[in-house]
């Protein structure tokens, strides 16, 4: 690369990294491999993140996510994670009806065991 394009790219780093070309180069080249890498692990994290949403919506309606995608499975419901997690957010209704065609679809789904309520702690004054 060139010096422009460089110094271009090193616009905003701290210290000597912006201005002196040996440690622009350094910095610049560094800073191109940590944005490769995480492209990949964005996708990584967020495909983890719509897995947590989906366990968190199914476990409220008492069935643990490996079960649920098993049933959905069953059922040829081709809906991806993405999709699912967003539907466990923002459309509670349409998410326990997919709930319950995966309960009835995969028998262990059948039993239905929600997570035992926890009390608050009341603090009097």
């Amino acid at each position: 690369m060139n010096k422009d394009k460089i110094f271009k790219l090193a616009k905003g780093f701290r210290g000597r990294a912006k201005n002196c070309i040996r440690i622009a180069r350094e910095r610049v080249e560094k800073a191109l491999q940590y944005s490769y890498r995480d492209r990949r692990n964005k996708k990584r994290d967020m495909r983890s993140l719509w897995i947590q949403r989906i366990n968190a919506g199914t476990r409220q309606h008492g069935v643990n996510y490996g079960n649920f995608m098993h049933g959905l499975m069953k059922e040829n419901i081709q809906l991806n994670r993405k999709v699912l997690s967003e539907l466990s957010m923002h459309e509670p209704y349409s998410f326990k009806a997919l709930v319950d065609i995966s309960r009835s679809a995969f028998p262990g789904n059948k039993n239905i065991v929600f997570p035992p309520k926890k009390e608050g702690i009341s603090i009097k004054v």
